[in-house]
């Protein structure tokens, strides 16, 4: 079994959003059963991802990184929260009150240290905060693990 895990930006526009799906579903094909998925589940590319290895069968694993961090996302996405966090074959809680920069990048943190390679849906940008895509994608980096970086050419956030 691979251990794939997942960074990315959040609040992808609708466009943006369905053609990170398809970059995703094209991915993830080869493997099947044969991975695990890590995901935190934020909205944009967490949850494509997480539906993704849900729909091949595979098993996710969830990463929690604090309790007030389902509170931190849009109300809209706190129901898809909830239903793939219920599918989670396994859900790592980190500990943590506040859901913020240093608990998103303990997740990144833990998310790279559990996997055997790492997903960025990420257009090559610095960071918006600290913890951000561009800080777990260097994380993975300076551990030498491989890093997939996929993003719709053209596509803006």
């Amino acid at each position: 079994m691979i251990r794939i895990g997942i960074t990315g930006h959040r609040a992808l526009p609708p466009d943006v959003d369905a053609d990170v799906t398809d970059l995703l579903r094209a991915h993830l094909a080869p493997y099947g059963r044969a991975m695990v998925g890590l995901s935190c589940l934020a909205d944009g590319a967490d949850t494509a991802f997480a539906e993704t290895v849900l729909g091949t069968g595979a098993p996710l694993e969830v990463i929690v990184p604090a309790s007030g961090y389902r509170a931190s996302l849009p109300a809209e996405h706190h129901g898809t929260y909830d239903r793939l966090l219920a599918g989670a074959a396994r859900i790592h809680d980190l500990g943590h009150t506040a859901s913020s920069p240093e608990a998103h990048m303990a997740a990144g943190r833990l998310l790279v240290d559990r996997s055997d390679q790492l997903i960025a849906v990420w257009d090559g940008l610095p960071a918006r905060g600290p913890g951000g895509t561009a800080d777990v994608v260097a994380y993975a980096r300076s551990l030498s693990r491989p890093v997939t970086v996929l993003w719709p050419q053209g596509a803006r956030r």
